[in-house]
């Protein structure tokens, strides 16, 4: 399908010079995902409404 896009293949490596990106952008997203997750279970925000693993209704409160 390309080849008839662009008339021929082009003999340019693109994954094996991008490796160390792809790498890079893989160990980012895992370090801010679990930073994240860490913070909102901190003490301060463990009953925040925004919150996403906050209870909706924590035990000891009637939920109205």
């Amino acid at each position: 399908m390309l080849q008839r896009i662009f008339g021929r293949k082009w003999p340019a490596p693109v994954a094996e010079p991008m490796t160390p990106f792809y790498v890079a952008g893989g160990v980012i997203f895992y370090g801010v995902y679990s930073l994240s997750n860490f913070l909102a279970n901190t003490e301060e925000y463990r009953n925040d409404p925004r919150n996403p693993n906050a209870r909706a209704n924590p035990p000891g409160k009637a939920g109205h």
